[in-house]
C-alpha cells in the first residue's frame, strides 16, 4: 500500500476567486484503513500564500475530513499569472496510529505532534501530487472570452456545484451565456448548457441569451436555447422579444424556428408594433411573407398611432408590401388615430402609384357594377389604373360586362382598358359576357375584336359556357362572331357544372348570383339570348 487517504473528488484544490470575497477551496481527506485510525499533516509549499485549516489530524477508520484550503488574494489584483491552472502544490503526510484517539480538527494549529510525521519508526507516506486550480467568476469570464474549450469544461467540473460558477456574470453584466452568444460560439453554448445555467437570465441592458441569438441571427444557438426550454416571449424587462428582433434583422430562418417552437405570431413588442409592423418598416418582405403564412393578423394598430402594417407600407410607397398585405386580406378602411387609411397616408406622402390599389380601383370597380359612367371618368382622372384588378383578379371591364352595362363598357375600352385581360380563374370580360347572356355587351366586344377563342383556366371557352346554359341566339353572334365549335371537347361540355354557379360565386354577392339566375331564365325564354337586351337585362 502507498496510500493512507485518498483525496476527493480528486488531487486537485479548485480554489474559487472572487473580488472582495474570501478565496478558498476545500479538500476532503478519507481514511482508507479499515481498522486504523491515520494522521494527517498537510503543508502547502508556498506557506506566505496559502492558510490551512486544520493543517493536520486524525482520521477515524473509513471517515473523512475536510480541509479548507484559503487563498490570500488582495483586494483589486488582478487573476494569477497562470490560470485556471497553478504550478503550487502542497505535501500530505499520514502515518498510521493505532489507539490514537481522534481530535477535534477544528484549529489550524497542529493538533497532533509534528513528531509523529518524522520519527523514523514509523512509516510515513508523503503525497505530494496535491495541485491547485483557480475556479470562481473572475476565471470563467475570462476563459468564455478569450480561453480554450477544454479548460473552461474543466473548471466547470470542478466548481462546487453550490458555487453556481455556470451563472456568473462578468464586469458589464453578462452572463455565461450572453458572453458565448456575443462569440457566435455554438459549441461553448452548448457546453454550457450541459450544466444547466439560467437560461431566462438578463443582461445588463435586460436582454435574454435568446432574443441576443436571435438578434443576430444565428440559428444554431438559438435552437440549442430552445432545446433548453428558452422562453419564445418577450420578458417585462425586454423592448423587443426574440421574434422581433429575428424580423427586425431580417433572419428568416430563425424566424422560422422560432413560430415552429410556437412564438406568439401577434406578440407585441413594449410600443406596442408585431413582427409585422417592424418587418413591413424595415422592408423585410421575406419575413413579412413568413410571418402572413403563418397567420399574423395584419389588421392590428400599434400603441403609437394605431397604424397597421398596411399603414406603414403605404407611408413608404413601397408598392410590393402593399400588394402582399392586400393579398393576405389587409383591411384598406381602418383609420388611424388620425382618422386616416391606407389611401390618405399614400396620398399624404405622394405615392400615385398606390392609388389604385389602396382605393381608386375598388372605387372604380363599384361604378363599373352600378353603371355610374361620371364617377368612372372622376376616378380614372385621379389616377385609377382601368386595368387595375381586384383581389379577386376582377376589373372594372369584368364587372361592366357581367352587369351588362354597354355604354361603360364602351367608355373602358375606349379609354384604354385591355378587352382580354383574364382573371384569376381565366375569365376575360367576353366569359363574363356570355354568362350572365348580356347580348349587347358581347357584341359589343365582338365588334372590338376581342378573343372569341380564350379559355378559362378550366378550359372553357365562351362558346362552351353559352352551349352549356343553352344560350342559342348567343352561340349564334359568337358564330355570326367567328368563333367555331370546339368538337373535340364539346362532348365533355355537360360535365361542367354551369360556371357561373360553379365557379365564380365567390366573386359575386347573393344579391348579383339570384338576379342573374333570373336574367338566365328570361334570355332562355325569349329565344337563349339572341334577342336585344332592352327587356330581359333592364334589370340589372
Amino acid at each position: 500500500m502507498d496510500r493512507l487517504i485518498s483525496l476527493e473528488p480528486s488531487n486537485v484544490v479548485a480554489i474559487r476567486l472572487e473580488q472582495g470575497q474570501k478565496c478558498y477551496g476545500r479538500l476532503t481527506l478519507r481514511n482508507v484503513m479499515y481498522t486504523m485510525p491515520v494522521a494527517f499533516r498537510l503543508q502547502p509549499m508556498n506557506k506566505a500564500r496559502y492558510t490551512i485549516r486544520p493543517q493536520s489530524g486524525i482520521i477515524s477508520p473509513l471517515t473523512t475530513v475536510i480541509v479548507e484550503i484559503t487563498y490570500d488574494f488582495l483586494p483589486n489584483s488582478s487573476l494569477p499569472g497562470s490560470f485556471p491552472y497553478c504550478d503550487d502544490s502542497f505535501l500530505l503526510h499520514s502515518v498510521v496510529v493505532p489507539g490514537a484517539a481522534v481530535k477535534n480538527p477544528s484549529s489550524t494549529h497542529d493538533t497532533v505532534p509534528i513528531e509523529w510525521f518524522t520519527t523514523r519508526k514509523k512509516q510515513v507516506f508523503v503525497d505530494s501530487g496535491i495541485k491547485v486550480m483557480f475556479v470562481g467568476s473572475m476565471v470563467i469570464t475570462r476563459l468564455i472570452k478569450n480561453g480554450p474549450l477544454d479548460e473552461i469544461r474543466d473548471v466547470l467540473e470542478k466548481s462546487d456545484p453550490d458555487w453556481k460558477t455556470v451563472d456568473s456574470i462578468d464586469e458589464d453584466g453578462q452572463s455565461l451565456l450572453h458572453l458565448a452568444v456575443a462569440q457566435g460560439r455554438a459549441d461553448l453554448v452548448q457546453v454550457l448548457l450541459e450544466f444547466k445555467p439560467d437560461v431566462e437570465a438578463r443582461s445588463r441592458s435586460g436582454t435574454s441569451p435568446l432574443e441576443d441569438a436571435a438578434a443576430s441571427g444565428d440559428s444554431l444557438i438559438v435552437e440549442l436555447l430552445l432545446a433548453h426550454q428558452a422562453n419564445t416571449e418577450r420578458s417585462e424587462s425586454s423592448t423587443w422579444g426574440p421574434l422581433h428582433l429575428a424580423t427586425s434583422g431580417g433572419h428568416v430562418d430563425v424566424l422560422k424556428i422560432l413560430l415552429l417552437k410556437g412564438a406568439n405570431v401577434n406578440a407585441v413588442t413594449k410600443d406596442g408594433n408585431t413582427a409585422l409592423h417592424l418587418a413591413v418598416k424595415e422592408r423585410r418582405r421575406d419575413c413579412a411573407r413568413v410571418l402572413l403564412t403563418a397567420e399574423a393578423n395584419p389588421d392590428i394598430g400599434n400603441l403609437a398611432n394605431n397604424e397597421t402594417p398596411l399603414h406603414i407600407a403605404s407611408s413608404h410607397g413601397d408598392d410590393n408590401m402593399v400588394k402582399l398585405l392586400l393579398l393576405k386580406g389587409a383591411n384598406k378602411n381602418i383609420r388611424n388615430r388620425s382618422g386616416k387609411t391606407a389611401y390618405d397616408m399614400a396620398k399624404e406622402h405622394g405615392h400615385t402609384r398606390l392609388f389604385d390599389a389602396l382605393g381608386l380601383g375598388d372605387r372604380l370597380c363599384l361604378a363599373a357594377r352600378k353603371g355610374e359612367v361620371r364617377t368612372i371618368n372622376r376616378v380614372l382622372e385621379n389616377g385609377a389604373l382601368i386595368n387595375g384588378q381586384d383581389q379577386h383578379g376582377w376589373t372594372a371591364l369584368h364587372r361592366a360586362s357581367f352587369k351588362g352595362y354597354t355604354d361603360v363598357v364602351r367608355l373602358l375600352i375606349e379609354k384604354g382598358a385591355n378587352i382580354d385581360t383574364r382573371d384569376g380563374d381565366g375569365y376575360t370580360a367576353l366569359h363574363c359576357a356570355v354568362e350572365s347572356g348580356n347580348v349587347d355587351v358581347l357584341e359589343l366586344l365582338v365588334k372590338k375584336g376581342v378573343d372569341l377563342k380564350a379559355r378559362t383556366n378550366k378550359g372553357m371557352t365562351a362558346m362552351q359556357i353559352a352551349e352549356s346554359l343553352h344560350y342559342v341566339g348567343i352561340t349564334r353572334i359568337l358564330i355570326n362572331g367567328g368563333a367555331s365549335k370546339d368538337i373535340e371537347n364539346k362532348i365533355n361540355v355537360g360535365k361542367h357544372s354551369p360556371p357561373a354557379f360553379a365557379n365564380k360565386t365567390g366573386r359575386r354577392s347573393d344579391k348579383d348570383t339570384g338576379m342573374m339566375k333570373k336574367k338566365i331564365n328570361r334570355v332562355k325564354a325569349l329565344g337563349g339570348g339572341f334577342e336585344k337586351s332592352t327587356s330581359p337585362f333592364a334589370m340589372v
